[in-house]
């Protein structure tokens, strides 16, 4: 639907934020500190698209206070909800049966968690959510930002949110709802990995000019809460190895915090090669190993979800900027791959845009390019700590999992000794995810056990636990760009990855009338991790914001 030939209710602001995570929320938080201090006013709005602020948001998560000291030093005081610090930290390399502990002594100090803080990153966000609405932000969630506007020199001028009530023929419904344009001086972009809005602006200004493509993974995770005999609080057990092959990277988390409860997740890195691969039934028989079965039997599943995770580090972040405004956070790509951690660099990031936006609005100014920003990142520990570890991700990836992380582990040591040297310089990532799978007739196909219905279960059960709804009338938000190459490629070439990389059941080929197969998307599945828009292998589906408030609705997550 064209925004110019429809009729909108429009609000101006200093400042619009999409996306109330870490980064958006500490942004808007430090613009108003910043008026705070100046006695100034500054008007800011935070758009979230999930039903509630921290719906949409899953972490592992083990927190670095770090930008949280910066943002709040009495955050104890005020109760921000990370109640678990770090007591014990485990890192095990595991065969199908057994495991082998890893000495920590030989680790580099980045890699220790001790001084960190286990907590639910949605519940981090929601007491975020809190803190600036006593500042005075708007923070609208149930507002999916579904489009951009535009001044007349083509600098970003708003966005259009919150438009409902469309049918899936893709005519207006009675509940139809056009929508604001919520205008500021300044938007900054925070809507997590492979947002739909900052895949625009990336493409449309070429912030992605000269640097490598952005590398991803992804996270299937489980909320459970065990037995008191076998809690141990905070307690912090990485593993790599099984059940991956060498030659698939990634890894897995276990985390003891709260209430007697565990986040037990699994990354898989998305340039793997077998189209037969599937991290969610992956994930499924890593529960049945020795090492994690001894935590959950006898415990509750709580809660399921997914999301893709950015894994290009230095050489993948975009430029910053570009006229109206930033991308912070995720949307950029600033996680610390070796750490598993990218939650306090998407807060930095934030609170470095929103000093600089508030400069520039003291100024006078309005759509320009916030240059101070990517300035200030440029001399920031964010930057310190990516640069550090810019080889981890292509190392992995040349050498496979075990060559690639001892020659990782190495050139961290090189990296913390030597003040940022590197005897291997700055390596490429050279494919993107897609491009990396190969085609179905170089592999053979995997056979997963069948879920118990104990510790392993069945997608479509675990998508109960993820909480998601969709209005159901509604166009699909999944769009296949070309149905024919759909068809011919994804199901002909690969053997129909998609039924396998999903982790929530969205997509099948299913039989038709006439006996062929038939691509089916099950959009209502949707828990929005993107994974099916980084890992086609054609680029032919895109992912779209739905309407607002659908989606999951991750509890504790």
């Amino acid at each position: 639907m064209a925004s110019e030939a429809v009729e909108r209710e429009s609000m101006d602001f200093d400042v619009v934020i999409v996306g109330a995570g870490p980064a958006g929320l500490s942004a808007a938080i430090r613009l108003k500190q910043m008026a705070a201090e100046a006695g100034k006013e500054i008007s800011v709005v935070v758009l979230e698209k999930g039903s509630e602020v921290g719906a949409h948001i899953l972490s592992g998560a083990v927190l670095d206070p770090r930008a949280m000291n910066e943002l709040f030093p009495d955050w104890k005081e005020k109760g921000a909800p990370l109640e678990t610090e770090v007591t014990q930290d485990k890192f095990l390399v595991l065969g199908k049966e057994g495991s082998v502990t890893l000495p920590s002594f030989p680790l580099p100090p980045m890699l220790k968690n001790h001084g960190m803080y286990i907590g639910s990153l949605g519940n981090v966000c929601r007491w975020l959510a809190e803190q600036a609405e006593a500042m005075g932000v708007d923070v609208y969630p149930g507002f999916a930002c579904s489009e951009l506007t535009y001044r007349e020199d083509g600098s970003v001028k708003g966005v259009i949110a919150g438009v409902m009530g469309i049918q899936k023929s893709g005519e207006k419904g009675p509940s139809f709802e056009p929508g604001m344009e919520l205008n500021g001086k300044y938007v900054l972009i925070a809507e997590g990995v492979r947002g739909s809005l900052a895949k625009r602006l990336i493409k449309d200004f070429k912030l992605d000019k000269g640097k490598q493509p952005q590398k991803y993974g992804i996270g299937v995770k489980e909320l459970w809460q065990i037995k008191p005999e076998n809690f141990k609080p905070g307690y912090v057990q990485h593993t790599f190895g099984w059940p991956l092959d060498n030659r698939t990277g990634g890894g897995t988390f276990l985390y003891h915090f709260g209430d007697n409860y565990v986040s037990i997740g699994l990354v898989v890195h998305l340039n793997y090669k077998n189209p037969y691969l599937s991290p969610y039934e992956e994930f499924q028989r890593f529960k049945h190993h020795p090492e994690v079965s001894k935590f959950l039997e006898g415990g509750t599943r709580v809660a399921y979800g997914a999301r893709a995770i950015t894994e290009g580090g230095w050489q993948s972040i975009p430029r910053l900027v570009f006229p109206g405004g930033a991308l912070i956070g995720c949307s950029a790509g600033f996680v610390n791959l070796p750490r598993i951690k990218g939650s306090h660099n998407a807060m930095k990031t934030g609170m470095l845009a929103a000093e600089a936006a508030f400069e520039a609005v003291m100024a006078g100014r309005q759509g320009d390019e916030l240059e101070a920003y990517p300035e200030a990142f440029a001399k920031s520990w964010v930057a310190k700590e990516l640069k550090a570890v810019r080889n981890a991700k292509p190392l992995w990836s040349k050498f496979g999992t075990m060559i690639g992380i001892g020659l990782t582990g190495f050139d961290l040591w090189c990296n913390t000794l030597f003040g940022g040297f590197s005897f291997f310089g700055t390596m490429k990532h050279g494919k993107t995810d897609a491009a990396s799978l190969e085609p179905a007739s170089k592999h053979k196909k995997i056979q997963y056990p069948k879920p118990d219905g104990v510790l392993s279960f069945d997608r479509l059960t675990s998508v109960a636990f993820s909480f998601t709804n969709h209005e159901e009338d509604q166009p699909a938000h999944l769009k296949v760009k070309d149905d024919a190459l759909q068809k011919q490629s994804e199901l002909g070439v690969y053997a129909g990855p998609s039924n396998r990389y999903c982790p929530a059941g969205v997509y099948e080929w299913v039989e038709g009338d006439g006996g062929e197969k038939v691509f089916q998307i099950n959009a209502q599945n949707c828990v929005h991790c993107k994974t099916c828009d980084i890992k086609d292998p054609n680029q032919n589906i895109n992912w779209t914001t739905p309407e607002g408030a659908g989606g999951p609705n991750y509890p504790n997550m």
